[in-house]
């Protein structure tokens, strides 16, 4: 298994997610979105693995604003806009391989090869 996790450091799933994988001994490596953030070829490839970038919106985010811009900016700059402002992102999301999820879901990660 090849596991990615991009979150925050004070999130609390993301802190939940890295505990489940050091837990079963599988080596995790963790990317903070707020330093680093994902690119647009792992931004895509998330979005593939969990059926469209809408997904990947936090309806929970802090900023309202950026949040209404996303919800109702033309299609084909929504994802540019999420790319620049990952905070909207929901967190955290896991990755392996192709595979992703969203948020904490040991459910499916306990499937993955």
């Amino acid at each position: 298994m090849n596991i990615q996790i991009f979150g925050s450091k004070k999130d609390f799933d993301t802190k939940k997610a890295e505990r489940y994988f050091k837990e079963r001994g599988i080596k995790a490596q963790f990317i903070d979105m707020k330093e680093k953030g994902m690119s647009k070829g792992e931004f895509n490839s998330v979005c593939q693995a969990v059926g469209g970038y809408e997904k990947l919106i936090d309806q929970n985010c802090k900023d309202k604003d950026l949040l209404a811009l996303v919800t109702y900016i033309a299609e084909e700059d929504r994802v540019e806009k999420m790319l620049e402002n990952q905070k909207i992102i929901k967190k955290p999301i896991v990755r392996n391989g192709k595979q992703a999820t969203i948020g904490y879901q040991p459910d499916v990660w306990k499937e993955w090869k």
